[in-house]
């Protein structure tokens, strides 16, 4: 085969590659969205700055599944929280996940929403990872971060969160006692586009999102 009709292949071939994946950009990281007080407690956090891989860092993505803009949805396997936009797209986080047998899976709202939100251990965690003081006030060193989104099925709260953390070091792995994990950074951006009532759809492990298949329940 002529040099040229080599060439023109393989340019053939690297658009279909290109044609398949996903398109990512990276979205601008900004602290234009940071209140005073965000300001001032992540000016110098008692945690070490984590360099979080390029792949877990925010971006918007195409986004082919049906659900509606607003919803959140949680690649547990991928360590993906997705907050879905309209026309196509997803606005793409990386998060930490539960260890298996400590996470959540299947439907849930946004029952609650606080910023630099107080943490009190439940007893569970109290007895396997305490002893812990029975509330720990907000602030960078406290495990929930800047913001929360509290899992609630009905009325009832899940226990379950997203939440900032003061390890960053972690986003990408299943290490939480079954939180959804974001850096500070990125649960303020989340924050301020999610609204109270909010879907939020937990992909079980060993369920990929782009497998078409109906999201499990709890386990």
């Amino acid at each position: 085969m002529p040099r040229s009709g080599i060439a023109l292949l393989l340019m053939g071939l690297l658009a279909f590659g290109l044609g398949g994946c996903m398109q990512a950009t990276l979205a601008p990281s900004s602290d234009a969205n940071f209140t005073p007080r965000d300001r001032q407690l992540l000016a110098h956090p008692p945690y070490a700055r984590a360099d979080i891989p390029e792949s877990y860092r925010r971006h918007v993505v195409d986004y082919s599944r049906k659900e509606a803009p607003g919803t959140i949805l949680v690649d547990t396997d991928a360590r993906y929280l997705y907050y879905v936009l309209p026309g196509g797209k997803a606005i793409r986080y990386g998060v930490a996940v539960g260890e298996e047998a400590l996470a959540f899976s299947g439907v849930a709202a946004v029952g609650r929403m606080a910023e630099w939100p107080d943490w009190i251990p439940t007893p569970e965690i109290q007895a396997r990872l305490g002893p812990y003081p029975p509330r720990i006030p907000g602030g960078p060193a406290n495990p929930l971060g800047a913001r929360a989104l509290y899992l609630y099925e009905g009325n009832k709260d899940t226990l379950y969160r997203i939440h900032g953390t003061n390890q960053p070091e972690y986003i990408g792995q299943a290490i939480s006692s079954g939180c959804i994990r974001m850096t500070n950074e990125d649960v303020i951006d989340l924050f301020d586009r999610v609204r109270q009532g909010a879907t939020v759809v937990v992909l079980p492990p060993s369920q990929s999102a782009w497998t078409g298949r109906t999201p499990g329940r709890r386990i």
